[in-house]
């Protein structure tokens, strides 16, 4: 990690590429009420970013230093060894890897290099923008549609992956609880957030259902995700896929054809990638001098994974603030007063590693997109150059 009408009929000619044919009337229908829509309120598209770099002036300016400074934190990382560094870098490029991997798990058809562009082109955008979400949907769509992938397999991608890192996120609190068990006792916050993390568990797991068992179910998931594809396209100045809520009716069909198939893989990359991601917040833990005995593995856990719950929701671009906090608090009340500075080191360096990286990297993977798309894919195998959807805006036009 996006129209009520007569479905278009679906044909799944294989599970890496699914030929959908439909016609256009469901697009008519989102059209015009989306047009009979009123203005949005200015006010409200200024309010939000104003208020989450509030909340992250906050977290940094005032809520950290008061477990450590800034620079008692910084001589803990300057103490660091090179053989710690080197873990941590290789550490946090698996990270990074195994993300490109989940979706070449569910793209078959995408390489790993072009993976490799469309996560770092869309996490650039979603680590730095408020509603960097939306914005990194049409990152990835307009990406992915000039490689030919068609608006029925970018769907199926968009839910499947998504789903899938829901159930992540939430069987995570489930798996530290029990995990925790095995060890001490846990607190009662781990314990809610288990509990939390159950109940959203069986809540997705029931849309889930609806949507491969229910058309009526399927039509409305699909125009509520054609309005959240539509505004990250337009935010990204490009012509948003216009028959994605007449094409979702058919995912039923094609999310069994692909779970059937390639089911195991998706499962298997989307929990190694939530593990490698566990694994460097515990390689700068331990890179930083916090031993077992101080920080245990279960503890680490259990915070990365309450912090995984806390952050479902995009309050700030890619939880920039909330996870420092989340874990600084979890980790340092389990360390001790004395340790407060290494734990803060600890969480600052993982997030340096983790969220830093794809900013400069996706830029970069968005210059040679735009500019020498050869570097990617030689040659294209599908795209229609007459094909302007989610083209430049002005293009589109002519």
């Amino acid at each position: 990690m996006t129209a009520i009408a007569e479905p278009p009929s679906v044909a799944a000619a294989s599970p890496g590429r699914l030929a959908v044919q439909g016609t256009g009337h469901g697009l008519g229908i989102v059209q015009q009420r989306a047009t009979a829509r009123s203005p949005r309120r200015p006010g409200r598209t200024v309010l939000r970013p104003v208020v989450s770099a509030a909340i992250v002036a906050a977290i940094f300016g005032f809520a950290l230093p008061r477990f450590a400074s800034y620079r008692s934190a910084w001589a803990s990382m300057g103490a660091m060894t090179w053989p710690q560094v080197l873990l941590v870098a290789a550490a946090a490029a698996g990270s990074m890897a195994c993300s490109w991997i989940v979706i070449c798990s569910v793209l078959p058809a995408v390489r790993l290099r072009e993976a490799a562009v469309v996560n770092l082109g869309s996490s650039a955008v979603a680590n730095t923008l408020p509603a960097g979400g939306a914005l990194g949907m049409g990152v990835s769509w307009a990406m992915l549609s000039g490689w030919g992938v068609s608006t029925a397999d970018y769907v199926l991608y968009t839910l499947v992956s998504g789903i899938w890192n829901v159930f992540a996120r939430l069987a995570l609190p489930v798996i530290s609880l029990l995990v925790m068990v095995t060890v001490s006792r846990p607190g009662a916050g781990l314990i809610a957030a288990a509990a939390a993390g159950l109940g959203l568990l069986c809540a997705t797991a029931a849309v889930l259902g609806l949507l491969l068992r229910s058309e009526s179910f399927a039509l409305r998931a699909g125009r509520a995700l054609w309005r959240a594809l539509a505004f990250g396209c337009r935010r990204a100045r490009r012509q948003p896929p216009p028959d994605v809520p007449g094409w979702l009716p058919g995912f039923r069909g094609q999310a069994a054809a692909l779970l059937t198939a390639r089911g195991w893989r998706i499962t298997a990359t989307t929990a190694a990638g939530n593990l490698t991601l566990w694994l460097v917040l515990l390689a700068c833990l331990r890179g930083t001098g916090l031993s077992q005995a101080q920080v245990p593995w279960q503890t680490s856990l259990a915070a990365f994974a309450f912090v995984r719950l806390l952050t479902v929701l995009p309050v700030t671009p890619g939880g920039l603030g909330i996870t420092e906090l989340g874990l600084v608090g979890i980790l340092a009340a389990s360390a001790g007063h004395r340790a407060s500075a290494q734990v803060t080191a600890a969480v600052l360096l993982y997030r340096a590693v983790t969220y830093l990286p794809p900013i400069p990297l996706g830029a970069l993977a968005c210059l040679v997109w735009r500019h020498a798309p050869a570097l990617i894919r030689a040659s294209p195998a599908g795209h229609r150059p007459d094909d302007k959807t989610c083209q430049p805006a002005d293009a589109a036009t002519r």
